[in-house]
């Protein structure tokens, strides 16, 4: 099992354990600090869904960062229960985890619940237009979407891309 540390916010440095399960690549360091500079340092009072959470990198560094709310959405159950581990141990009270199939959840949530969606599915699947489908009526009123993906993606009608890069063979974008 190896593991990401969290790079800002209240738990700089705390470590995340990262499961050997097929799929899951954490969102690198560097990739992180470049979209949490892009966010701003502190994500006070915002309500933010990772909604294909994996090792729980980009929702705890949300959480880290004061965001009021963070639902983390996983599949697998034993990757959830570890994320649910890793929240009690750093006694992170905002956030939410849930064992569900990401779509589907997304799917069934109240419009106009978040301020920053975070999608980083698994690259294989290639469940980019239907992850960013389900993600749009969550959005609040001026809020963000994150995609990170093996090659670029068109934003959705009514979404433009506000920021984006590219590490390696990942190209990341803010909506």
């Amino acid at each position: 099992m190896s593991e990401v540390r969290i790079i800002g916010g209240q738990w700089k440095r705390s470590k995340l354990p990262v499961p050997d399960a097929p799929g899951l690549r954490p969102t690198s360091d560097r990739i992180r600090e470049t979209l949490f500079n892009w966010l701003g340092q502190t994500l006070a009072g915002w309500r933010v869904l990772d909604a294909f959470a994996g090792s729980g990198a980009l929702g705890f560094e949300a959480a880290s960062r004061d965001a009021a709310k963070v639902v983390l959405i996983e599949r697998d159950a034993r990757l959830a229960a570890g994320l649910r581990i890793s929240a009690q141990r750093l006694k992170a009270t905002t956030i939410q985890v849930y064992a569900a199939d990401a779509l589907a959840w997304m799917r069934a949530a109240p419009g106009g619940s978040f301020d920053l969606i975070l999608l980083d599915p698994p690259f294989a699947a290639d469940l980019f237009d239907a992850a960013l489908v389900a993600a749009s009526p969550l959005l609040a009123e001026g809020g963000l979407i994150y995609v990170e993906s093996p090659h670029e993606i068109a934003p959705p009608a009514g979404f433009t891309a506000w920021r984006q890069g590219r590490a390696g063979a990942v190209h990341y974008q803010l909506l």
